[in-house]
């Protein structure tokens, strides 16, 4: 390594540079240098995982690594281990159940197996049916409203002898569902979970949008319309080009407003903003955006996976403009917060 060893800062963010991509990589580069340079004997523990020859167990000080870092780690490629191997104590966060402990778990704090078996749960969820009066009108029994107009239309063309009351009632449909979902670094995680809860809207009801922004905006409802969401949504990672990447909310919710907000947003529709409110330009235009969008909505929900802790505030500047304008801010971190959502909306 061309800046060597001898300073560990200066290693550290060596390394740093070359082998972290994402923000969610930072905690688990970081636990792994510290837990490195902190316990001489950490490679050969890593090494007796690779050859069986090396047999070491796991200091207790090992309890304190992520979950992912575990996974990672010790994580076998394939075989069993002999039963004369030691065994190696690894952290037993990875193992899941539907209890309702890992229906309050974090999504961000979930194994790869938790994941999997959350994005099946997610599967099942539905929103209730939340069916709004339209000026339509059907027509019905008795129980209706008397439809002079067609009582009129058929007296004129058969005459007053058959003269006969007719009913009528509203047409009573579900209104259009608009998603907007953050796809930059931090939310990551919850975007690509809560894809699997969208997929599931768009194939259970009609008139649901679907919108992708990071720093564009991207329409992917079409790309959800396949029934497998392995499918639909290996698509959208196709093409989807600003995953992971900074957030320009501002412009995103501009170009919405602009470009399809007479589309989509007829007829009483709700809107749901999936995002946490971190903005790289410092809220540039979220203010008027937001207003706009909120007064072309009749229902403006902010889903913000931070509002897991109990003493988040909207102190970003990108989120205080949000809230400003939403009508609602929930959390969507884990599957009770979805399932309150769903109940939220009824």
């Amino acid at each position: 390594m061309a800046t060597g060893i001898e300073d560990p800062r200066k290693l550290y963010w060596s390394l740093h540079a070359a082998l972290v991509t994402r923000r969610t990589d930072r905690e688990i580069f970081n636990q792994a240098f510290v837990m490195f340079w902190k316990d001489p004997g950490y490679l050969e523990q890593m090494m007796s995982l690779v050859v069986p020859s090396f047999r070491s167990g796991v200091g207790e000080d090992d309890k304190s690594l992520s979950r992912r870092l575990s996974e990672s780690l010790f994580q076998k490629s394939g075989g069993a281990a002999s039963p004369d191997e030691n065994p190696v104590e690894v952290d037993a966060r990875g193992s899941f159940s539907v209890s309702d402990g890992f229906q309050s778990k974090d999504f961000e704090e979930m194994s790869s197996s938790e994941l999997a078996l959350a994005r099946r749960a997610i599967q099942t969820l539905t929103l209730p049916g939340d069916r709004m009066r339209t000026r339509r009108f059907r027509p019905a029994g008795q129980a209706g409203q008397l439809d002079l107009r067609r009582v009129l239309r058929e007296t004129a063309a058969k005459g007053a002898d058959h003269l006969q009351p007719r009913w009528r009632a509203p047409v009573v449909r579900r209104p259009p569902l608009v998603v907007l979902t953050d796809i930059s670094g931090s939310m990551e995680t919850y975007a690509r979970v809560l894809l699997h809860f969208v997929h599931a809207l768009t194939n259970d009801r009609d008139r649901v949008s679907v919108f992708l922004f990071g720093t564009r905006l991207t329409n992917i409802t079409r790309m959800l319309v396949n029934r497998d969401p392995d499918v639909a949504i290996a698509q959208v990672g196709q093409d989807v080009t600003d995953w992971s990447g900074g957030t320009r909310i501002g412009a995103a919710l501009g170009d919405f407003n602009r470009l399809w907000a007479r589309r989509v947003l007829g007829q009483n529709a709700t809107v749901l903003l999936i995002t946490d409110g971190l903005d790289r330009e410092g809220a540039e235009g979220i203010g008027p955006a937001a207003r706009k969008l909120s007064a072309n909505a009749r229902r403006l929900i902010w889903l913000n996976p931070l509002l897991r802790y109990d003493s988040y505030e909207p102190v970003a500047s990108g989120a205080a403009a949000l809230s400003a304008h939403v009508n609602e801010q929930r959390a969507c971190h884990n599957l009770t917060s979805l399932r309150e959502l769903a109940t939220a909306l009824r």
